[in-house]
């Protein structure tokens, strides 16, 4: 398995363009089931997750290719409704065919997913919606089965917000026979920008970006294109990277608006940041200051960036409080700041991050996705080298991470 090598060095400087957003690639790749016609996509990063989706899709006899960040479909040749374990337990994402293919095909076989290592994501309200649109689902052998001549419009209201819940709902929705009205729906940017996609292929929406999304369902969606919006949580990323290290970073392609609670934590920290329509910039002159926040959904702090913050606020000055809300076992990365010299208690769903000065190169493990992207910030500023092993769950979200950090300065590089 591949691993970064990281000799802390000194503060980040330059430019970094950011990539398009995997949580919004993902259902936006699996909406061409919706379609026989053609859907050309632009911005789409370059992510083992995006490979697998691909790859679940032309399994299902879908014409989809790819050439660096631009991504065509055509769902005319699609005649297998059906997503093997094998391709859906590397990525829970895959449960996002569930939708589309009951809704053009009538009929879906979708393997439920496996554990995640972050905690349980029930799909249960997946299936409660579908059901409630008139969809007969049975479970056996680990797979769900979904038959339905044809979805019919009906008021649905989730006992929690789910993104991907609103995602798969959504787009069953838009070729169901009358209204679907879907409360309690989530308004992360990621959902919009697959409402958005959505309506240029014909879908009939109101309430783009609210918690209440009505739909008018049409008898055949057409092609559509479309550019994936800006991966916030890789621009958050990097401009925790750049605040631990004291760095001065412009970061193009993304627009601030999509992390307003991000920026105003980074502000709180000591941050000096500017920003335009498409470009963000940080200057952090000083030491930063802890930073206490909750974890909640959409526009509130991300439990995406709960880690890199921890990250940063282990080399603030002050104690800092985190509380995460939305998964329970989030908190697996602590271990691994700890070797490298962190001071942080944990308190139930609370960690309690007190600041060193300095941290220290170690090996370390990473364990999930957004873990990685904190040990990679905490290894740009321990003195001497931190080796991050197991960094497949890194290349799952972040394309080419290394590189655009070495353009900016930072000594990483991956070894084989």
């Amino acid at each position: 398995m591949d691993k970064l090598e990281i000799q802390g060095n000194g503060p980040l400087r330059g430019e970094i363009r950011v990539s398009g957003a995997k949580n919004a690639a993902l259902p936006i790749l699996c909406a061409g089931l919706l379609s026989a016609d053609t859907i050309s996509l632009d911005n789409v990063p370059r992510l083992q997750d995006v490979g697998t989706t691909l790859k679940l899709l032309r399994q299902m006899g879908m014409k989809a290719e790819q050439d660096g960040t631009h991504v065509t479909l055509n769902g005319a040749g699609v005649d297998l409704p059906e997503a093997p374990y094998e391709l859906v337990k590397t990525m829970r994402a895959s449960i996002l065919v569930l939708g589309p293919l009951v809704a053009r095909f009538g009929q879906a076989r979708v393997s439920l997913p496996g554990g995640c290592a972050i905690g349980a994501r029930p799909v249960d309200q997946h299936i409660k919606g579908l059901q409630a649109m008139g969809a007969e689902i049975s479970i056996e052998h680990g797979f769900i089965h979904a038959r339905a001549k044809r979805l019919k419009g009906a008021r649905v209201v989730t006992d929690m917000i789910t993104v991907t819940g609103t995602e798969n709902l959504l787009m069953a929705a838009t070729l169901a026979d009358g209204e679907t009205v879907l409360e309690n729906a989530a308004r992360e940017p990621e959902v919009t920008d697959l409402a958005n996609l959505l309506v240029k292929m014909g879908a009939r929406i109101e309430g783009i970006g609210t918690d209440r999304l009505v739909i008018q369902g049409v008898d055949r969606l057409h092609g559509a294109s479309h550019a994936v919006i800006a991966d916030r949580i890789e621009a958050g990323t990097f401009l925790c990277a750049a605040a631990a290290t004291l760095g001065d970073v412009v970061l193009r392609g993304v627009s601030p608006h999509i992390l307003d609670t991000v920026l105003d934590k980074l502000r709180e920290a000591g941050a000096a940041i500017e920003a335009g329509e498409d470009w963000i910039r940080l200057k952090m002159a000083q030491r930063p200051q802890s930073v206490s926040f909750r974890t909640s959904e959409y526009p509130a702090f991300p439990t995406d960036m709960q880690a890199q913050f921890m990250a940063l606020n282990s080399v603030a000055g002050g104690v800092a409080r985190i509380t995460e809300t939305i998964f329970e076992n989030r908190f697996m990365h602590v271990q691994e700041l700890s070797r490298l010299g962190a001071d942080i208690a944990v308190e139930g769903n609370t960690a309690v991050v007190t600041g060193v000065p300095r941290l220290s190169g170690a090996k370390v493990m990473a364990t999930d996705l957004r873990a990685s992207a904190s040990l990679v910030i905490a290894g740009l500023v321990a003195e001497g080298e931190t080796v991050i092993d197991r960094i497949y769950h890194l290349d799952r979200g972040y394309d080419r991470m290394e590189d655009k950090l070495s353009a900016v300065g930072a000594k990483i590089r991956r070894i084989a």
